[in-house]
């Protein structure tokens, strides 16, 4: 059962989001228009009231403001003993964090929530999870955003007690997807399509 400071964040429907930062030399800062424009979308669409600007939070006492943690970037991450109980905590706690690889954060994010969860690996996510059901229907899962390398997009994760408290979106780049159109140039019928994925996503977090 959640504690009774993260039942009261995510029973309200004026919410604040928070990009994390994190160590290792990944760039934390990337995409920075994403999480402004779903929260928008969300907040235009699935009846939301969450503020528009996210803010930025490292691993620690600050986390349980924030009910939606998100985490993207390239290459290296880092939590050092702290920042990995303060993760763990707050996960289970009832946080959620979605991580979203912008390319090439796997094998360093592998290890690094082995200091978070050293019990858990990341876990294939089923097509019939409620995260792909409501508001809006993914029946084959996660969506492909952009190519990379051409591999098929998977949501992996890590479930306490019957929730997903950890997302990893990977080879599907939900984030470059939510970003101002002009940045990467996508169709609009893709950008819809990741923002309806992140609506998904937030909703989730919201009723679970």
């Amino acid at each position: 059962m959640m504690p009774f400071f993260l039942v009261l964040i995510t029973s309200s429907y004026s919410q604040t989001l928070a990009v994390l930062k994190y160590g290792g030399g990944g760039d934390w800062y990337g995409n920075p228009t994403a999480l402004p424009n779903l929260i928008s979308f969300c907040n235009d669409n699935i009846s939301t009231q969450i503020d528009e600007q996210p803010k930025t939070v490292e691993a620690g006492p600050d986390l349980y403001e924030y009910p939606y943690i998100y985490m993207t970037g390239h290459g290296n991450v880092y939590f050092n003993a702290n920042e990995a109980k303060s993760l763990r905590t707050y996960l289970m706690a009832g946080g959620f964090l979605h991580i979203d690889d912008n390319y090439g954060m796997r094998p360093y994010l592998e290890k690094a929530l082995k200091t978070v969860f050293p019990d858990h690996n990341l876990e294939s996510i089923s097509k019939d999870h409620p995260v792909f059901k409501k508001p809006f229907d993914f029946p084959n899962g996660l969506p492909k955003i952009h190519e990379h390398d051409g591999l098929p997009p998977e949501a992996l994760g890590i479930t306490i007690n019957d929730r997903l408290v950890l997302l990893f979106t990977f080879e599907s780049d939900l984030g470059d997807g939510w970003e101002d159109q002009q940045i990467h140039n996508d169709p609009e019928s893709i950008r819809q399509t990741a923002l309806k994925m992140g609506a998904n996503i937030i909703s989730y977090v919201f009723k679970n």
